[in-house]
């Protein structure tokens, strides 16, 4: 995008990346006279967002608490940059703990896990945000959990990484058990053919037929938290699965259990989702910042959300983005449609 022109010597913003932020997160503002007489300032509508960087071309802004979606607007001395349109996520839902991808249903009800340490019993164990963010207990009777996943008919299914049993729920919130026995439960997803991938963070991927046969589809290195999983449209399952490398990958599966390397160098990737182009979207950091990382079907990587503490993420109905970080729900209003890669 070209520099915004200005014929007063006004500072002037050529670029902002990421696309979209949330609270805590980092803007970096790329132009020229940002410090023509003095420390930048930047204002993100009434809000004023703490300068961690500033030189006459780069502003790097911290995105404050209580910043929403508006004008980013660079200031030195008197003078001030033409208005910058500026996607912050807002807070939809707090007092929750997170560790996987919340699930949207096909209304656009967003589910999402209190899931406490391992072994903690807690009052309720996943909650059900409503479409004006209401939150109201959803499943009470589980012990960690951990991974969601929507099947065909709209029933939810949820992982205990506690006692490795997968739970299928009812609208009304009854859960029965689908399947046990596998070992430290975390990533759900499920392919077309309604198949269930579960995985254990031990090192195996399991693959539920839709008559509940058990079968080992592949086994991949150990996490030290949890597998996330996406199923792509292009008919691999994708894995993602912290280790105690700062340069981790995220896995492919094909439809016969075959393990490849999709992308590497990401930190402490988690979890995964697709938008309807077929870009994977992974709650990471990449080159030291953390955010969600876009990757492109031919493996070219950005930051697209910057934010910290962000450990999964899903699409609503509408293609709006939800972000869950370790205690909240975030969400991103961010234009997926129509926005160049590079």
């Amino acid at each position: 995008m070209p520099i915004r022109k200005s014929a007063d010597g006004r500072p002037q913003i050529a670029q902002v990346k990421p696309v979209a932020a949330i609270a805590g997160g980092e803007l970096f503002i790329q132009g020229k006279g940002f410090a023509k007489a003095d420390r930048p300032r930047v204002t993100i509508g009434d809000v004023v967002a703490p300068v961690v960087i500033g030189s006459d071309s780069l502003v790097i802004a911290r995105v404050p608490e209580g910043a929403s979606a508006g004008e980013l607007v660079v200031a030195s001395g008197n003078q001030a940059s033409e208005a910058w349109a500026c996607d912050i996520g807002f807070p939809i839902a707090d007092s929750l703990h997170p560790v996987a991808n919340p699930a949207v249903d096909t209304f656009g009800n967003i589910y999402s896990t209190f899931s406490g340490s391992r072994g903690q019993k807690v009052a309720v164990a996943v909650f059900k945000i409503d479409l004006n963010y209401n939150m109201k207990p959803f499943i009470s009777e589980m012990m960690n959990a951990t991974g969601l996943a929507f099947d065909r008919q709209g029933l939810l299914y949820v992982s205990s990484r506690h006692d490795g049993t997968v739970y299928q729920v009812t609208p009304n919130g009854n859960a029965s058990t689908f399947v046990e026995g596998m070992g430290v439960a975390t990533g759900l997803a499920f392919d077309p053919d309604g198949s269930l991938y579960v995985g254990d963070r031990q090192g195996t991927v399991f693959k539920i037929s839709p008559n509940r046969q058990i079968f080992v589809f592949a086994t991949l290195e150990p996490s030290i938290a949890a597998y996330h999983f996406a199923y792509g449209p292009d008919g691999y399952l994708y894995v993602a699965g912290p280790t105690t490398s700062s340069f981790d990958c995220v896995y492919r599966i094909s439809r016969t259990g075959e393990v490849e390397v999709f992308y590497r160098g990401l930190g402490r990737p988690q979890g995964l989702a697709f938008d309807d182009d077929g870009q994977l979207y992974v709650a990471a950091s990449l080159a030291g910042r953390k955010g969600v990382v876009r990757i492109t079907p031919n493996r070219q990587a950005e930051l697209f959300v910057s934010g910290p503490g962000i450990v999964g993420l899903a699409f609503t109905p509408s293609r709006s983005l939800v972000l869950a970080t370790t205690n909240a729900l975030y969400r991103a209003d961010v234009g997926i449609k129509g926005r160049p890669l590079f």
